[in-house]
């Protein structure tokens, strides 16, 4: 499936029914009265996130939104139906934005979070209701209000838990098809992945991880060069990362060099982004004459704060260790997380 992050939509809210004017006409109530019933409610436009859709595809084939109108009021004080809420289901993750304002009216981050995006119009009062004891029979009645109308601007932020970050060919796509059920294209050059790739790395009965894997960085990507401008935003929404650099004797850059060429890409974008825990892998061990390399670069980064796991995604060596230190990493978040939203509530 075509992935698409970004999305413009035209919706209206349903106008309200109009109230109408009319009089009592039955036997033995000589004077009659007004009985004109009120219009309808006209039915809200109303966003709502589900897991079940993973992009804004649809988006792109229609753009109108109108939810159904109310209808009019009739004779005997019978009032007018509400209309019918239209709802649109978007990926959970989605920031909803005034296209006109650039204000954010939602960002729907949990599953089943939904939101009115135009509202339906007021019905009008018939003329029953403006019966007084000085105007006993009004004839005259409301019609009713348009609904609300306004262009929107969906983006897709995806949510996972793990994001995997790194230059393109340190082996992201492959590290997410071994350890998930996701089958993303891979092949040996830069941006092979075009778009994010969200797979579930299964932990037990019950339970599972989401990586993401996040299209590759280059130098200049909080600059908009390369493919990771566009998807640098992805990163915000998980909790830790994963930042894979290739270590073999045939790697472009020296392994510590490409790190904080990521890092400090990542940082530009966003200062918040390198508060999250990182786990460093370095890929590619089988294509690695010399091992010392592996000590040397394990010291360095935990000397630094960081986990670092020596694998080799073409033999699967060390990959075992990856998942329990990933396994970790993933609960680690989870206790934090939990006791943030115990603090707040």
């Amino acid at each position: 499936m075509k992935f698409v992050d970004k999305a413009k939509i035209f919706v209206k809210g349903g106008d309200g029914g109009n109230g109408v004017v009319a009089f009592r006409r039955e036997k033995f109530v000589p004077m009659g009265g007004p009985a004109g019933g009120n219009g309808g409610k006209g039915g809200d436009v109303v966003l709502i996130a589900d897991s079940r859709i993973r992009t804004l595809l649809d988006f792109k084939h229609k753009i109108h939104f109108k939810a159904e109108r109310g209808q009019h009021g009739s004779g005997n004080n019978k009032h007018g139906k509400k209309g019918e809420d239209l709802i649109i289901k978007v990926p959970v993750g989605t920031v909803v934005t005034d296209a006109q304002t650039g204000q954010i009216i939602a960002d729907l981050k949990e599953e089943g979070q939904k939101v009115i995006v135009a509202k339906g119009g007021r019905g009008g009062k018939g003329n029953a209701s403006f019966k007084t004891s000085t105007n006993q029979t009004p004839d005259y009645a409301e019609e009713g209000e348009k609904g609300e109308e306004r262009w929107i601007e969906l983006e897709l932020k995806l949510i996972a838990d793990i994001g995997i970050v790194g230059f393109p060919n340190a082996g992201k796509s492959t590290l997410i098809s071994v350890l998930s059920n996701a089958k993303p294209k891979i092949a040996d050059y830069p941006f092979t992945t075009l778009a994010p790739v969200l797979g579930v790395m299964k932990i037990d009965y019950g339970r599972s991880v989401v990586l993401a894997d996040i299209p590759g960085l280059i130098e200049g990507a909080s600059r908009g060069q390369g493919l990771g401008h566009e998807f640098l935003r992805h990163i915000e929404r998980t909790k830790a990362l994963i930042h894979m650099i290739d270590i073999s004797d045939f790697a472009e850059r020296e392994p510590v060099e490409a790190f904080n060429i990521i890092n400090e890409e990542m940082g530009k974008y966003s200062p918040q982004l390198l508060e999250k825990p990182q786990l460093v892998v370095g890929n590619k061990i089988d294509l690695l004459s010399d091992r010392k390399k592996i000590e040397g670069l394990k010291k360095y980064f935990e000397e630094k704060g960081f986990r670092f796991v020596p694998v080799s995604l073409a033999t699967l060596e060390g990959i075992d260790t990856l998942k329990k230190e990933i396994i970790s990493l993933y609960e680690k978040t989870q206790k934090e997380s939990q006791n943030v939203s115990k603090q707040i509530s």
